[in-house]
């Protein structure tokens, strides 16, 4: 095979396939020309899609100097990662690749390893819609097969999702918290999915607040980040709420919506269900109101005035342990 033919050149037009797009000219691993439409936005989106697919290029080729050859294999021997990162894809957004690549073929291969355990088969790190589609058209996979260990497979399959771009915050959370259960080292997440301490922890504590089903219901909700997801797991935070948002997703309405639309209305639900917080002051004896409560179904919260009453907040204070052990006798628990 020429080494022309092995990198990608080619004079036809590049399909997208998994993070893959038109080009025109003679593309290299999808490096195509593109337009600027004069604004500043364009320019950078334009920049940025350049760069990436320079980046893919030089990675073929890297791995060709490795001695890493592309190969084609059935689509039956490849085993999908032991780690999911996907919260499923549209169909038409996957038909769409299909006839793809049934026009112009796959221009940039997946990536594989020999399977841990089952010999002549193959597991992937990075590839999935690709040999989905591939699958659907009854085509072999083109791959670049290369020794992995676990920890390099997670890496790469990371890797390559944030050079696309294109998982949801929700998704790279759940992978982060997945690889987490799996035993993986924090470094090892970080590394897989670019991010530092700080980000990790508040993607995986996303994760852990919430109940898995309603994350899987929902599915990746590309319109929401971070934020979002934070304050649906404020609005799911009791067990009636909770309840409710799982009586909720296995409505066929609920199941019938796209992923967007699916958060959006979950979100209302809980909202709705959340009582607001009600605020009233406590009249003491002297007909003062030293304190303010304000009580919510998750909370109650006592605001000491320091001018009706100075220093009656430390007292409280100072007192509330044999406050808490007479709570306990009172009530047995």
């Amino acid at each position: 095979m020429a080494r022309k033919n092995l990198i990608g050149i080619s004079d036809s037009s590049a399909a997208p396939g998994d993070g893959e797009r038109p080009a025109v000219g003679r593309p290299i691993a999808g490096l195509a020309s593109q337009r600027s439409n004069g604004l500043v936005g364009g320019i950078t989106r334009s920049l940025s899609n350049i760069t990436q697919k320079v980046e893919r290029a030089e990675e073929l080729e890297r791995q060709l100097a490795e001695g890493h050859a592309i190969v084609e294999l059935e689509p039956a021997l490849i085993d999908s990662s032991f780690i999911i990162d996907r919260l499923g894809v549209a169909p038409e957004v996957q038909a769409m690749l299909v006839q793809q690549i049934r026009d112009h073929g796959q221009q940039v291969p997946i990536l594989v390893r020999p399977h841990p355990t089952e010999s002549g088969r193959y597991q992937v790190a990075y590839g999935h819609r690709r040999l989905a589609a591939l699958r659907e058209i009854g085509s072999r996979v083109k791959a670049v097969i290369r020794e992995l260990s676990d920890e390099q497979l997670v890496i790469s399959q990371g890797q390559e999702n944030n050079a696309r771009t294109d998982l949801s915050f929700i998704e790279r959370a759940l992978f982060a918290a997945r690889l987490e259960d799996r035993g993986f080292s924090r470094d090892t997440i970080m590394s897989a999915l670019g991010v530092d301490k700080a980000a990790l922890s508040k993607m995986i504590a996303v994760v852990r607040r919430l109940p898995l089903d309603v994350i899987e219901a929902t599915g990746a909700a590309p319109g929401f980040g971070r934020r979002r997801w934070m304050d649906l797991a404020d609005l799911i935070d009791t067990a009636e709420r909770r309840s409710k948002a799982l009586d909720f997703i296995g409505a066929a309405e609920f199941q019938a919506l796209e992923s967007d639309q699916r958060f959006e209305k979950l979100f209302a639900l809980l909202s709705h269900a959340r009582k607001p917080a009600k605020a009233e002051a406590w009249i003491a004896p002297d007909r003062s109101r030293p304190v303010r409560i304000r009580d919510t179904d998750a909370e109650t919260m006592l605001a000491f005035s320091k001018k009706a009453a100075p220093g009656f907040a430390d007292f409280v204070r100072q007192r509330l342990e044999a406050l808490y052990l007479e709570y306990q006798r009172e009530t047995g628990d």
